[in-house]
């Protein structure tokens, strides 16, 4: 989603205020009221094989052995019995003893190891040591002399006789992507044939955090939701009335004995007049609504064990207010967002039943498939997510079938739009749906910007995978553009388009809970909009103000909603301009593969920011420490 126009103005043209040069380290009617819920028997079914179990919990631990080296050699495996040591030439960071590699002042390799268990479900494992180096080297432009700090197969830093300094230095690396690995811990040294340089290690250190990362994806539950909807709509398109069936599978090791459907379009209503109202429920016992009304617990007639499926249905009722929203109608042009009942998710943090929040997006759903018939009157065109087949109905009226796979929600509109359509390049059948006062030329030029766009992405993310586009044009929208799977709304802006069809796999393709961490939607998108059009974020940051220590990239819609004024500015701008300069510092090639292949590595799955670092420190040899923490980038 964009923010209102104005403040997607401040974001595209953000005279961002950004980060002074920083030394890095070597995105009518009203419905009937629903019938009262009724009980009904679950459908259950074994489903093989069994999805994995929920991630370990982490056990908080320091996993080097004897880091000091105070106790000798063991653990460790040194290449000479003289690498730990505590005689004179060189001291201690702390104690009497240390590891000194090197030194000799001609041909020669010294190496230091020891095996590690990093405990598997932790948000943080950080590997910190101590060196000093000293060198008879004069030099200041050839390394001539190295260590390289390796673990598992993969080289942490590399340090030379360049890197001389007159006490310890401390070194830290981010080593969560190791978690629930053993891995051999090593350091090798290497001089030259003259002139010695010694590289002294001691208070060797890999402690992990007591928070537990979100388990993976297939221990995210209900697992692989499939959703059937039949809804008839009144002759404006403003109520819709049906039925929407789910079906599901637990996924977790823990029986799952009730699920929650998000109505999250009760938002624009109250509890005593719901948008969105669920009755007659079968498959389970409906409780009471909570969250504003946005949240209906369901207790289903039997618990679920881990593999086994079930199936809940239930009446259903939309109403759509007027007002060019995400959610509303704009005169005879209806547009329905987040309107249909989605299962919440159940994953290490327990039940995701976050408030709506109309500043950003609150959405947490796992990929899923729909199938949605919509009976409207055949004078309403019907643009939605997925493919669309239209057949004959009743006089008069059209029936539209919309089907899709692995998408996260679903949205249509419907209204006597105006319709342009045509092919990307590559391939992707685009069609424009404008209300009434956009020109033709402004619709076409949308078109231009949608084929454009959508292979610009397809290009650095992985193959557009969801058929057709729609793009529904509005210039009264006063959010600047909204996202949803295969089906957009947006002003007339080219930035802005963009912007929305990249949130085709930032959120889409590569889901994350967009409550707690926007950026993660948000700032990707805003950095794949800026290469789309051949922007590098130059000057990106040439000064920064931060409103305050507590103010993150990183922080959830719970902060940005109690500041809201800085959502924008710094999840949009801040965002991208970090990423921008990770690409900087990786370089363009590492930093488009970093990117494709962690989209290849979530595909349909879901992202978190623990695990986007871990895959960026994967990918480079620099410590990315000092970086997360200059840009404010935690989790």
């Amino acid at each position: 989603m964009r923010p209102t126009p104005r403040k997607a103005l401040a974001a595209s043209a953000l005279t961002l205020a950004a980060l002074a040069a920083v030394s890095l380290p070597a995105t009518p009617a009203t419905a009937a009221p629903a019938a009262a819920p009724t009980a009904g028997g679950a459908s259950a079914s074994s489903a093989a094989p069994p999805a994995a179990g929920p991630a370990a919990a982490c056990t908080p631990a320091q996993v080097v052995a004897n880091g000091g080296f105070e106790s000798g050699a063991s653990p460790w495996t040194q290449s000479s019995s003289g690498v730990i040591t505590s005689r004179a030439g060189q001291s201690a960071h702390g104690g009497s003893a240390f590891a000194w590699l090197d030194g000799v002042g001609g041909t020669h390799t010294d190496t230091l190891s020891q095996s590690v268990t990093i405990p598997a479900g932790c948000a943080a494992a950080t590997l910190t040591f101590w060196l000093h180096i000293d060198t008879a080297e004069t030099t200041s432009s050839t390394a001539y002399d190295r260590l390289t700090a390796k673990i598992g197969a993969t080289t942490l830093a590399t340090y030379s006789n360049l890197d001389k300094n007159t006490g310890y230095v401390r070194r830290s690396f981010d080593v969560s992507a190791f978690a629930g690995q053993t891995v051999t811990l090593a350091f090798t040294g290497t001089e030259d044939s003259s002139l010695q340089s010694s590289f002294v290690l001691d208070d060797i250190a890999l402690d992990t955090s007591g928070d537990t990362v979100p388990p993976a994806d297939s221990t995210r539950t209900p697992a692989a939701p499939s959703y059937t909807v039949s809804l008839t709509g009144n002759t404006a398109g403003t109520v819709w009335t049906g039925h929407e069936s789910a079906t599901f599978t637990n996924a977790s090791s823990t029986a799952l004995s009730e699920v929650y459907l998000r109505l999250w379009d009760n938002y624009h209503g109250t509890c005593s007049a719901m948008p969105i109202t669920v009755g007659n429920v079968t498959g389970g016992v409906a409780g009471a609504l909570s969250v504003g009304c946005t949240a209906l617990q369901i207790t289903l007639a039997a618990p679920l064990a881990q593999g086994q499926s079930a199936t809940i249905g239930f009446d259903l009722g939309i109403t759509v207010p007027s007002g060019a929203d995400r959610f509303g109608h704009d005169g005879a042009f209806s547009f329905i967002g987040n309107a249909l009942p989605v299962l919440a998710v159940k994953d290490g943090a327990g039940w995701h039943l976050d408030p709506y929040t109309n500043n950003g997006e609150s959405f947490y759903s796992l990929a899923a498939d729909f199938r949605v018939t919509l009976d409207h009157p055949t004078s309403l065109l019907v643009p939605a997510t997925g493919t669309s087949v239209d057949t004959p109905g009743s006089s008069g009226r059209t029936v539209t079938t919309a089907t899709a796979s692995k998408v996260r929600d679903f949205a249509w509109a419907a209204g006597p739009f105006a319709k342009i359509s045509g092919v990307s390049t590559a391939g992707t059948p685009i069609t424009v749906y404008s209300v009434s006062g956009i020109s033709s030329a402004n619709a076409q030029s949308m078109l231009t910007t949608a084929k454009s766009a959508v292979d610009a992405h397809a290009a650095r993310f992985g193959a557009y995978p969801y058929g057709e586009l729609d793009a529904v044009i509005d210039n009264n929208f006063w959010f600047g553009g909204m996202e949803y799977p295969g089906f957009v709304l947006d002003l007339v802006s080219t930035t802005a388009l963009t912007h929305e069809i990249a949130h085709q796999w930032w959120y889409g393709i590569v889901g994350d809970d967009e409550y707690n961490s926007p950026w993660l939607d948000e700032s990707f998108t805003d950095y794949a909009t800026d290469l789309a059009q051949g922007k590098t974020g130059s000057g990106c940051w040439s000064g920064i103000s931060w409103a305050s220590s507590a103010e993150k990239i990183t922080n959830s819609m719970a902060y940005w909603d109690a500041h809201s004024s800085r959502y924008s500015t710094v999840v949009y701008g801040y965002g991208k301009c970090a990423l921008h300069d990770l690409r900087r510092l990786l370089g363009d090639t590492a930093m488009a593969k970093l990117l494709k292949d962690y989209a290849t590595s979530h595909w349909y799955g879901v992202s978190t920011t623990a695990e986007f670092k871990a895959a960026a420190q994967a990918a480079t040899t620099t410590d990315l420490t000092s970086f997360w923490t200059t840009h404010r980038i935690e989790g």
